[in-house]
């Protein structure tokens, strides 16, 4: 699956907007995630979660584009994302009925990317992509989201 060279630079022009003071810095996330999920087929819920500033290793739910989740608080260590924060790295799974630590979101998500997003070289957030397509994620993936990362690092709390 293919992405569009254009979605980086739109979700690039976004973040610079709100960098510069042009709009409230949720808003630009949550628009991140729609642009994403938007314009990117096989992204069918895109989110991010926040590192919780006030109980340790726990992850926040933020803004996100896509069907409600019950998951609005995530230990470290469990599920997809709580992996990413506790190893403060990627974590891809292309087959997530394969993953003995997985919270299910939907019936539907049969893969997922969590990348973490890192700010003055300290854990801040995660960025989380649900799909409905079996493996779904390339490189083309990864350099969108990992660029994606640095750039919305600044407008985390």
């Amino acid at each position: 699956m293919t992405i569009d060279a254009s979605i980086a630079e739109e979700v690039e022009a976004l973040i610079d907007k709100a960098i510069f003071g042009e709009g409230i810095p949720g808003d630009k996330l949550r628009s991140v995630c729609k642009v994403l999920r938007d314009r990117v087929g096989h992204y069918d819920w895109v989110g991010f979660y926040f590192v919780d500033p006030n109980e340790d290793g726990m992850l926040v739910l933020g803004p996100y584009s896509g069907a409600p989740t019950e998951h609005i608080r995530i230990p470290f260590g469990r599920g997809i994302c709580g992996q990413a924060a506790s190893a403060g790295k990627l974590f891809l799974v292309q087959d997530v009925s394969a993953e003995r630590n997985y919270l299910s979101c939907s019936i539907e998500v049969k893969a997922e990317i969590v990348l973490p997003v890192f700010r003055e070289g300290r854990l801040v957030g995660e960025l989380d992509i649900d799909s409905h397509s079996l493996s779904p994620f390339d490189d083309t993936d990864r350099a969108l989201l990992e660029t994606t990362c640095a750039k919305v690092a600044p407008l985390f709390p």
